[in-house]
């Protein structure tokens, strides 16, 4: 009896065993599959940027991938976000010629139609605000400031902020070299960004762009950028903001701009101004993106972009620009060398775009700290002057080296986001026929008062410009607390069309 039950004893024993063993190592099996399952995905859903620009665009042999929309894009996109590209909608009809294939579709001559390349599944939902950029490369050692500006904005945005953000960015131009250089530095900065699909770039090939002698000007090529820019972004999220490749992003913005949308949800609108420079800052419902993509591609000769964005806000019923201070978006100032000698001799040209400050000094009767001097409100950077508790009369004044015909000045005071510290009474002043030393000007007249402490405005009549020896800002009334200068910006009258060197 002994001997039957110390074997069934042996074999219970030896089977629990067994199925201990077992219950253990399927789950470590499966987690290693799971496990060898990712890694093949995440390696198949990189691509390599090896040789890229080094192929043809006829052999298809780029590392950009193949787009999804109509218009032949080429779009390098991570696995994780390459399903949105499914989501834009269809292509809009462009300026050019088209030629009709089997089956009814039409395509334009020479632009291929990429099928999509889903690798991940949809997102759970789009985000609140896509961030649209279009670059394209331009003279120099420095190109295009896109990375300065890809920089600004991850940076003045929170984690959560992220999470509500698509940046889009179009790498517009035939220049190969540009291109991989371009997408190369943006992987090498942004891949945290790319692989959680906050960043998308795209690119549209030559042949999708008018004929050269076709109106091909560069205010034509911007608009079809942007054509092919607004259209990719349609369906991307609730709200598009523009701007510009050579753009600097106030602290927290997408906070600032969802507040100003929930204060105007009752009240039409077509865009929004958060900049008073150019394109920069016009924010716009997704919805209307294809109208105006559209538009753009059917008038792109016809004017400039700034023009058109306003043509198509009348069209639409809004007459008037409506402009959100603080602003949040400001232009970058770049400088780079012309060529060698210009190099050693020290003199740069600048981005037509920016001030052109000519050579000047800077004084003042406020009270002035240790920190933060008068001359650094006349800087093309990020520095300003501060002082504390300002009295009626109390000034700025910029004394320029030289007279210089004027076209524009730009007077920012006040903190970029929320304008605390801002002149809240002041205006500003042309001065004439300067005299004695240092030198001072003998007399002055009012180019214009401050708005919300800010003050953008074109010299006229021309003739006031003529000739302008001083800038000056004037309190007009005492002020206790802060005061920030941030930016006194010159823009000469022939210095753009000149190459002015400064």
């Amino acid at each position: 009896m002994h001997c039957p039950l110390g074997r069934c004893c042996i074999v219970s024993v030896g089977l629990g065993v067994l199925w201990l063993l077992f219950t253990l190592d399927v789950p470590k099996r499966v987690e290693d599959d799971q496990a060898r399952m990712a890694v093949k995905v995440q390696v198949a859903a990189l691509p390599s940027l090896r040789g890229f620009g080094e192929a043809s665009e006829a052999a298809g042999s780029s590392a950009l991938a193949q787009g999804s929309s109509g218009f032949g894009m080429h779009t390098r996109l991570p696995a994780t976000v390459s399903k949105r590209r499914a989501q834009v909608g269809a292509a809009l009809p462009t300026a050019g010629a088209y030629t009709p294939l089997r089956g009814g579709k039409r395509e334009r001559p020479g632009v291929r139609e990429p099928a999509p390349r889903p690798l991940t599944p949809p997102l759970a939902s789009p985000a609140w605000l896509t961030v649209g950029i279009s670059s394209r490369p331009r003279p120099g050692p420095e190109p295009s400031g896109l990375l300065h500006t890809l920089l600004s904005l991850f940076r003045a945005t929170s984690k959560v902020e992220q999470k509500r953000l698509t940046v889009l960015v179009h790498l517009a131009g035939a220049d190969p070299a540009w291109l991989g250089e371009t997408v190369l530095h943006i992987s090498s900065l942004f891949s945290p960004q790319i692989l959680a699909g906050q960043l998308l770039l795209i690119h549209a090939p030559p042949d999708a762009y008018p004929p050269a002698g076709a109106g091909r000007e560069p205010c034509s090529e911007q608009n079809v950028d942007h054509a092919f820019l607004m259209s990719s972004a349609s369906k991307l999220s609730e709200f598009f903001l523009l701007l510009e490749d050579n753009a600097f992003c106030a602290p927290n913005f997408i906070s600032h701009v969802q507040w100003k949308v929930d204060t105007l949800r009752s009240q039409p609108w077509v865009f929004l101004e958060f900049a008073n420079l150019g394109v920069l800052g016009k924010l716009f419902r997704n919805g209307d993106l294809p109208t105006l993509a559209h538009f753009l591609l059917l008038f792109y000769r016809e004017k400039p972009l700034n023009r058109l964005l306003a043509h198509f806000r009348v069209l639409l019923a809004q007459k008037d620009p409506i402009l959100c201070t603080p602003f949040l978006f400001y232009h970058r100032a770049t400088y780079y060398p012309l060529n060698d000698r210009q190099e050693a001799s020290g003199a740069y040209r600048k981005s037509p775009y920016a001030p052109d400050n000519p050579p000047a000094a800077a004084f003042t009767d406020m009270k002035v700290f240790e920190v933060h001097f008068p001359w650094e409100a006349y800087t093309l950077d990020e520095s300003f002057f501060w002082t504390h508790n300002v009295s009626a009369g109390s000034h700025l004044t910029v004394v320029l080296n030289q007279p210089a015909d004027l076209r524009r000045v730009q007077v920012l005071t006040g903190t970029v986001v929320d304008g605390k510290c801002a002149l809240e009474k002041g205006q500003v002043e042309l001065g004439y026929g300067p005299e004695g030393m240092p030198q001072r000007c003998s007399s002055f007249v009012l180019l214009g008062r401050l708005l919300e402490g800010q003050l953008d405005q074109e010299v006229v009549p021309r003739s006031m410009g003529y000739q302008v020896s001083c800038v000056r800002l004037l309190a007009n009334a005492n002020q206790t607390g802060g005061l920030i200068v941030r930016h006194i910006y010159l823009w000469e009258e022939h210095a753009r069309d000149a190459g002015h060197l400064g």
